[in-house]
Parts: C-alpha cells; structure tokens; sequence
C-alpha cells in the first residue's frame, strides 16, 4: 500500500532576506539603461547641454553674479522632465502594450515591486540632471570676475522637477493604461505653466516647479527674498507624494505606504504654506536702505584718489571700475585729467526680483552709478558716466547735456577701447553708428544729434594720440556749455558735419 503525504505548494513569492528587493535592484539597474539611453530622453540631455554652453558663450554681461546663476539652472530640466514623464510612462506600461502583463503573476516581483523599479530609474534620471546643474554652475562660478553667492535651494529645483515629472508619468500609467494619456498630460503641465508662469507677483506662482523672474535686475543675496529653500521641501514633497501614491495605486502595502503618503503630505503642506509668505517687515526694510541709503550698507575703498563704494559681494569688482576710470581720465584735459571721483554701487530693490525700476541720477559733484552687471555692454554705459561727470560735474548735469560738449564726452567714454566703433554701437540705444541716438548709461540716457556723431566717428577714425592731444590742448574750449558740434570738428581738426545738430527737447 502507498501513501502519498499532501505537501502545499510552495508561495510564488520568495520569502529568503533581501531576495525580491536584490530583483527590484536588478530590474532598476535594466529600467534606467533604457531610460537614459530612450531617444527622447537623449536628445533632451543633448538640447539641454547644448543651450548651457551657447547661453554660456553669448553672455553679454561676462561676469557672472551667482544669485542670478543658481536660477537659469532651472529652465533646461524642465524638458529632461518631460522627456522623463512620456520614457517612463511609455516603460510602465510596455507589458500590457505587448500583452505579456499575465506572464508577470509567475515571476518574483509583484507590480508594486515592478513600479518601485521604476521610480528608481527616475531617481537615476534625476540625479545625473543633478550632476548636470552642478557642471552648470560651477563653469560659471569659475569664471573669472564671477561674485555673488548661489543657493542650493535653486539649484535643487532642477532635479527635483524631474523627479517630480517622472513620477508624475509613472502614475498615470497606474491610473491610465493608454499611450494617449502621457502626451495629453504634456501638453495640461505647458498650458498650465504657461498661464502661471505670467503671473509675476502673488503666492500662486510657487505652486509651479519653477518660478521664473519677469526681469534681469540683480540684486544683492540678502535682497533677494526668493524662499528657495521652502520651494524646494515643496517639491520634495510632492514627488513623494506622487510616488507614494503611485504604490497605492499598485498595490503597495498599505499601513506603510499611507504612513508615507502623510508624511509627504505633510512635507509638501509646510514647504508649500511657507513659500507664500511674501516679503517680511525685515527684507523690505533692508531693500528700502539698500536703494535710498546705500552708504549704511556699503564698504569703500580708495584706488588713486579716487573712492569706490560698493555692496559686500562686489569688492571683487572694484579694479575693474578703476581700470575705467583710469582710462578715461587719461585721455581728459585740464584739472579733469586729475579729478578724483566716487563711485557708487545703485540698485533699485524695493521691487524684489519681479522690478525693474530706473536709477535717477545722482546731483553729487563728482559721483558716478554703477550699477550690479558688469561686462559687455554695461563697460561703455558706465564709461560713458564717468566721462559725463568728469565734463558736467554731476550725473543730473551731464544728463542734460545739448550740445558739443556730447563729443567730447564720447571721446573719453570710448576713445580708450580697443573697438571704439564696436563699442560706440553697444552704448547705444538702437546699437548704431550713425545719425541720432540715445546714449545709454547706469542712470538716465544722454543725446548724442546727427552731427555730434559724425564729428565722433571721425575722430574715432584718426591715430588715438593726435585726438587725445587736440583734446587736451583745447580742453576749455570743448567743454564750454553751448559749443556747437562744428565748432569742436574745427578745434579737432576734422571737417564740419553735415548733420543736425538739435537736440530733443
């Protein structure tokens, strides 16, 4: 007689330490493969790489402020992130897509465990767009003549965006099972940026993964009032709260997934509520003292005679504004070869980051603005005020200049570079060479008329010494209020122009 003794089948799950999670590893280590290496997603580092580096090479300014840097790290992740969210979505739901998702109830990883695979992969994707924004800012805080100080706060907005993004597709291909429903989702997150992101002022706006400012102004660190930190906790919490939610939704088991669903919750409840604060007693106070009365917060020192005062992140600016300076006092005559000047850093932050508001100009004798940018265009702007208050004694003065004193107060600004021409395009207002045109400076504009231009171009035209020593040999008469154009262009030696030479009134 045979006995056969009954045996239960064994679990399909496997119950040995760490066994089920050493597959979710492996299965993570093939899912990010994919990922990183899906067209899309490609081509999305490549176009994200290749905008750091052309934005990088066509900066005007050349000297970078890192409270400004630390912000453009921000935009570019955003298409990694979508990039991410349709891989991703596309990955998750591959199984049903071929009509295999039955063969999976016989393999070790149940589909919670499949999804926590896949939100791996997003984190893996998140971390080397991390590794990309640290490139980002540590090229440009590199960069010679670079001041400021960055925020990790900013600089964590880039990856946790994608992060959020990715995990964003991963549940709606829990909640979804059609390929439509990722692209449809793209196109509700740019409509909705693109509605938000127009708002420049209001709590509402940090409800965005990125908030972007309507204006290049910078200001100071202490000034900014951007609650990068409590933005990026937001964030945080809402990706954990998409991922917990996502292993909800594949079966995930629930005690400890609901506790981490609350707790994201909470995360996202405090970042979001603290980000929306706004502006405290304490920062507007220091932005109003910043712009009236900058000499309570500024430190000066002196560079041949002349005083410079400037913000505590800006020392580092200082020679560069005296080399100016010296230039442009060399080529002046009379005790304006000699003059000493003071020169005062501005900004106008009483309007935060979203202003933008116009410094007036200064009735200080001798004292010239510069401004928080430097580089580029902004070199013949403040040359060309420091050349006006050389001539006119004070910036308001030398803003109501009407006549051909204008040539001369060109003549210092630009007779010094390298490209004059070049340079005469960049300080002006419609970037050109000839005819009428506003000349741009740290504080209000001056005017230069048609024929103040022509007599300019043609100095600008002869051997640097021969102008400077006319110049200076008839100082005086070149700097007398109401001298004509045509009369300068004899005392210099050139012909008369034919332009107009009224000013606008």
């Amino acid at each position: 007689m045979t006995t056969v003794v009954e045996k239960p089948v064994a679990s399909g799950e496997r119950t040995e330490p760490g066994g089920s999670w050493a597959a979710v590893i492996a299965l993570a280590l093939v899912e990010t493969r994919l990922l990183l290496t899906r067209l899309p997603v490609l081509i999305a580092f490549v176009v994200y790489g290749g905008w750091t580096v052309w934005r990088s090479g066509r900066d005007w300014d050349g000297y970078p402020a890192l409270q400004d840097v630390d912000r453009a790290t921000q935009g570019a992740p955003m298409l990694v992130g979508l990039a991410v969210l349709l891989c991703v979505n596309h990955a998750a739901l591959r199984s049903r897509r071929h009509g295999t998702e039955h063969h999976f109830a016989v393999l070790v990883l149940q589909p919670r465990r499949r999804t926590v695979a896949h939100a791996l992969s997003v984190v893996a994707a998140a971390l080397v767009t991390g590794v990309c924004v640290a490139a980002q800012f540590g090229w440009e805080a590199l960069r010679p003549g670079a001041v400021g100080h960055g925020s990790v706060g900013e600089l964590l907005v880039g990856p946790l965006t994608v992060l959020l993004f990715g995990l964003v597709g991963l549940l709606m291909a829990g909640l979804v099972r059609s390929a439509l429903g990722a692209p449809l989702l793209v196109v509700f997150l740019l409509f909705v940026f693109l509605f938000f992101s127009g708002m420049s002022d209001g709590g509402s706006r940090w409800l965005l993964p990125v908030v972007t400012e309507a204006t290049a102004n910078t200001l100071p660190s202490d000034l900014l009032g951007r609650p990068a930190g409590w933005h990026a906790l937001y964030l945080a919490g809402l990706a954990l709260s998409v991922g917990f939610v996502t292993l909800l939704v594949a079966g995930g088991r629930k005690p400890v997934v609901v506790s981490g669903v609350a707790g994201a919750l909470a995360m996202t409840l405090v970042g979001g509520v603290a980000q929306t604060g706004g502006d405290s007693p304490e920062l507007v106070r220091a932005r109003e003292r910043a712009t009236t009365t900058p000499e309570q917060v500024q430190s000066c020192v002196r560079r041949e005679g002349s005083t410079y005062c400037v913000f505590p992140e800006w020392g580092p600016r200082v020679g560069d504004w005296a080399g100016v300076v010296d230039r442009v006092r060399s080529l002046a005559g009379g005790g304006a070869q000699d003059r000493k000047v003071v020169v005062r850093q501005r900004v106008e932050a009483r309007y935060g980051t979203s202003g933008d508001g116009a410094l007036m100009p200064l009735e200080r004798p001798h004292e010239v603005t510069v401004g928080t940018r430097w580089g580029g265009n902004r070199v013949p702007e403040f040359s060309a005020a420091v050349a006006g208050v050389l001539i006119a004694g004070d910036e308001k003065a030398a803003t109501s200049i009407c006549d051909g004193r204008m040539v001369t107060v060109m003549w210092l600004a630009l007779g010094w570079e390298s490209d004059p021409v070049a340079a005469l395009r960049r300080v002006r207002l419609d970037d050109s060479d000839t005819g009428s045109a506003l000349v741009l400076q740290p504080t209000s504009g001056m005017y230069m008329t048609d024929a103040q231009t022509e007599v300019l171009r043609a100095l600008l035209d002869r051997p640097r010494g021969e102008v400077t020593a006319r110049v200076k040999d008839h100082w005086a008469e070149l700097t007398e209020p109401k001298v004509t154009a045509a009369r300068a262009a004899r005392l210099l030696g050139v012909a008369a122009p034919e332009g107009d030479d009224k000013c606008l009134d």
